[in-house]
């Protein structure tokens, strides 16, 4: 199995913030970093510095890195146009040599659309549908090739395809626990499959739905890496497990309930459970970035027993 760090910066993180934490996932021995794709604030925190935006984030950290696979979890296809993410995944793809992956996803967040004047459509599979397949044709369309694109929301004529990821095929994720059309969509276009904040029994059930969608295009289910994504405070005793909650405004009754919870041994014993029901990589949502010890923590006494 493998272990990602999950986080979301919009909360109140700098790029050195994230860099420190990036940084020190690599030195770990965690397999990637990934953030959000967020520009506004949730819950009562403080906002300060401000949102950072997450191509340009991780285009820094494609060149401030060696190792680690970065990606979103997940943009909006309501942010960016598809040609345009198309350009920016596969240049930061270039600059990481090969090490990019893209969450994409209908987006959810209707505060933070208003706040920034972000056209917000009540109907978006339809959109996401569209950008998966422009983002996914560019990229696969051969060199010296152009490729055409007639949709509901999107028309490209004589595109260029250009230019090129470094690697054959970056990895799409697509997620959400919708029963229908998010599996139809990752039978289509993805190569992992996610679903986040969900408890166990859920997981399975969807993991089930995703693989009878790829059955159903014909398509291998193997072929189709399944994760999660769970908030983590892991701790060896109450005084730093409490203050870890706090950090992060959990509630310290339900936190446990569904999230990988409580001392290190009770994180690989979730863990392994989430790669008993088919987890290939688990996202450890670490929301403060600051808390180095936490990740140390975690990788001396959790990560091991996971490979």
């Amino acid at each position: 199995m493998e272990l990602c760090i999950f986080t979301e910066p919009q909360q109140g993180a700098s790029y050195d913030d994230q860099l420190a934490q990036a940084a020190a996932t690599e030195r770990l021995g965690f397999d990637g970093w990934f953030r959000s794709d967020h520009f506004l604030a949730m819950g009562d925190t403080d906002p300060l510095p401000g949102p950072t935006d997450a191509w340009t984030t991780l285009a820094g950290l494609a060149r401030d890195t060696r190792r680690i696979r970065l990606g979103t979890l997940v943009s909006s296809a309501t942010f960016r146009h598809p040609s345009i993410l198309a350009i920016q995944v596969a240049q930061v793809d270039a600059m990481s040599g090969g090490r990019v992956e893209l969450g994409l996803g209908t987006g959810w967040f209707a505060e933070e659309h208003e706040a920034y004047g972000i056209p917000f459509p009540p109907k978006r599979f339809d959109l996401l549908e569209e950008q998966l397949e422009v983002v996914t044709g560019l990229w696969s369309t051969p060199a010296g090739d152009h490729f055409d694109f007639a949709g509901e929301h999107y028309t490209l004529v004589d595109a260029p395809a250009l230019p090129k990821p470094a690697q054959n095929r970056v990895p799409v994720i697509i997620g959400g626990a919708g029963p229908k059309r998010t599996p139809a969509l990752a039978a289509r276009f993805a190569t992992e499959f996610n679903i986040g904040f969900r408890s166990e029994d859920v997981v399975a059930e969807t993991f089930d739905g995703v693989r009878r969608a790829c059955e159903q295009l014909g398509r291998d289910p193997g072929t189709l890496r399944t994760s999660v994504a769970l908030p983590t405070v892991v701790a060896t005793d109450d005084a730093d497990y409490l203050r870890r909650l706090a950090a992060i405004g959990a509630d310290v009754d339900t936190f446990a309930e569904v999230n990988i919870a409580g001392t290190p041994e009770a994180a690989v014993e979730k863990l392994l459970r989430l790669r008993d029901l088919g987890a290939d990589r688990v996202y450890l949502q670490l929301v403060d970035l600051r808390d180095l010890n936490h990740l140390e923590l975690i990788a001396a006494e959790v990560l091991p027993h996971l490979r």
